[in-house]
């Protein structure tokens, strides 16, 4: 139950050619304390509820429960949500023998493009594709909690 991930901002369209396929989510959170979130989500016909516990120093870990759920009682709960229910379509894309999950972000976080690849540890090897850009593990402002409450479009360059 320890999720071991690394992020990444996405600094070009090209992975979408590359994607086997993609779904959107809509996800709302329970609760957004920085040592536990609680998220509901939609992400096609499936309704999931997740907690997320506190990331470790590097921001590569945490300890992760999730539950699939009915979509119904998932609608039904993102109705409790805290405001700033997020929008984002999930792109899968495969490179080599990692799987990268590359969100594109609509309403109040429209413009921002993430790619995560989930680790067997934090120091195994991973190929970078060429549209992989900065990397933003462990910066706290790039949680889907986070953006749920200050969301991309309020950020100062």
């Amino acid at each position: 139950m320890i999720e071991i991930e690394r992020k990444f901002l996405v600094n070009s369209h090209a992975y979408k050619k590359e994607a086997t396929s993609k779904n959107l989510i809509v996800q709302g959170f329970l609760n957004t304390h920085p040592n536990r979130t609680v998220r509901v989500r939609i992400n096609g016909d499936f309704g999931y509820l997740t907690v997320k516990g506190k990331s470790n120093e590097t921001g590569t870990s945490r300890f992760e429960w999730e539950k699939e759920i009915e979509v119904d009682e998932a609608k039904s709960l993102l109705n409790l949500c805290e405001e700033g229910v997020l929008e984002k379509t999930r792109y899968l894309v495969p490179v080599n023998q990692h799987m990268f999950e590359v969100d594109e972000f609509f309403g109040d976080n429209k413009g921002l493009v993430v790619a995560e690849v989930e680790l067997s540890s934090e120091n195994e090897f991973f190929e970078k594709p060429n549209w992989l850009g900065e990397e933003v593990t462990g910066d706290i402002k790039y949680y889907n909690s986070q953006l749920s409450l200050k969301p991309y479009k309020l950020w100062k360059d």
